[in-house]
């Protein structure tokens, strides 16, 4: 398995097309073409039909492209994967929101017994 680096890039809300190139040293035709293969890939477009990509979408990017450049799969493979991927990471997602819930409530569960404590000793 490919080993997986991170490219730092500025912190911005929104990027254009030609920045998306630079950081991921793909042409923009080919982020275009990937748009239309890829159901996860889908920039905004601003007032003037520009793209607005997003992190989320930059990593997206990265992905696809440690898929079809690093490991060698093909389209139709990296769709495969990338599909099974966000399921297995929307599983993962929810399991951990559900053990935060977990600790935030049993957290705030002692909160309340300090504050009836309190209360019980001024009252």
């Amino acid at each position: 398995m490919a080993v997986v680096t991170k490219v730092e890039y500025p912190e911005k809300l929104y990027y254009k097309i030609n920045e998306v190139s630079r950081i991921t040293g793909l042409k923009p035709y080919v982020l275009r073409y990937w748009e239309t293969e890829f159901d996860q890939l889908k920039p905004q477009k601003d007032v003037n039909d520009q793209r607005r990509y997003r992190k989320a979408d930059i990593d997206v990017i990265q992905r696809i492209k440690r898929l079809l450049y690093e490991e060698r799969f093909t389209i139709a493979g990296a769709k495969k994967r990338l599909r099974f991927t966000s399921r297995s990471e929307q599983r993962e997602e929810q399991l951990t929101r559900q053990s935060k819930i977990k600790a935030i409530s049993k957290e705030l569960g002692g909160i309340r017994k300090e504050l009836t404590a309190l209360l019980q000793r001024y009252a």
